[in-house]
């Protein structure tokens, strides 16, 4: 069943996120250089901060453009997606002919236009789903966009992003059960969806950014699948509280300007402009934010009140993750599990 045009995703993402920030080719190579070292360079850092252990050479580092990191998305969307299109196939049957391709195009246009955007704004990301370790995108142009707009020193903004996304490359390579827990929540979603709810979710979804009343993730969400995203809050609270704490554990100690680059990047978090904070709280990027403030508040209370190996007991396995509400409680967490 063709649910949405990937290709065709891609293609209207592309035009929406543009090229990015124009650089020679000395300086995009000189980029490109500077990414990959920081990444390995981050490798040893993380783990000695946190004693998680990986095998290096897992989980390739991949210093992408937009429509790189556009594409890899596409790609991982397409396969988070399976078994929710496989339900719609069973329950409805594939459309064909006209329909189909006219359907499947809409659709891809509709993602697109919500791939463009971040697209144009990601730094980094750590995909768990691609075989067989999952990769680490960093996202070349956009790194230099952020750079230049806070005025930060190249060497140290690169360096400091690589800190935070290596950090969730460590994650999830040393803890492998990791990537498998949340495809199965992917697969959860699928359960309790209905006949059409995809598609009629992304339509209101378009709907309501033509209307600004509600973000995308409200619109879609059935009670079930709510339920379901709290339980994948609490896990991306954790991954992305953990990384803010990491990069500001270890910055300051090989990155001189990292006060002000923390400083200025947290000012530009919440968004640059009206139709930039908007679209943010459409697609329920705001929500994204909390989850960095409120991870790393859990992670800092548990670190300082149990020690970082105590702390690691959270890697267990699913049983041991903080849920969304012990986010917010860090005392709950340590009182179940520890």
């Amino acid at each position: 069943m063709n649910l949405i045009d990937w290709d065709f995703a891609v293609t209207v993402g592309s035009k929406v996120a543009g090229p990015g920030p124009e650089v020679s080719a000395d300086e995009a190579a000189a980029a490109v250089i500077e990414l990959r070292e920081g990444a390995a360079r981050s490798t040893p850092l993380v783990s000695e901060f946190t004693g998680l252990r990986t095998t290096a050479g897992t989980a390739p580092v991949l210093v992408v453009d937009r429509s790189g990191w556009l594409q890899a998305n596409a790609d991982g969307f397409a396969k988070i997606l399976t078994p929710i299109v496989d339900k719609l196939t069973e329950k409805k049957g594939a459309p064909s002919g006209l329909s189909a391709a006219i359907g499947s195009r809409v659709t891809g246009a509709e993602v697109g236009l919500l791939l463009g955007f971040l697209g144009s704004k990601v730094l980094g990301q750590f995909d768990p789903f691609h075989d067989p370790h999952g990769r680490l995108l960093l996202v070349a142009p956009n790194i230099v966009h952020v750079e230049r707009e806070i005025s930060a020193d190249p060497s140290d903004f690169r360096l400091w992003v690589c800190l935070h996304e290596e950090t969730h490359r460590v994650q999830f390579t040393a803890n492998p059960w990791l990537g498998d827990h949340l495809m199965a929540q992917m697969n959860a979603v699928a359960d309790t969806i209905e006949p059409s709810a995809l598609l009629d979710g992304l339509r209101r979804g378009a709907e309501a950014i033509r209307g600004g009343n509600a973000s995308v993730v409200d619109i879609v969400s059935s009670p079930e699948q709510k339920e379901i995203l709290d339980r994948v809050t609490g896990v991306m609270s954790l991954l992305e509280g953990h990384a803010d704490v990491v990069m500001d554990g270890v910055g300051p100690s090989i990155i001189p300007s990292v006060a002000q680059i923390r400083t200025k990047f947290n000012q530009r978090r919440q968004g640059v402009g009206t139709l930039d904070k908007l679209l943010r709280r459409l697609l329920g990027l705001d929500a994204k934010m909390a989850q960095y403030r409120d991870g790393a508040v859990f992670v800092r209370h548990v670190v300082d009140k149990v020690g970082m190996e105590q702390f690691n007991a959270v890697w267990t396995g699913p049983e041991t993750l903080p849920s969304k509400d012990e986010i917010g409680d860090p005392d709950a967490w340590v009182a179940r599990v520890l």
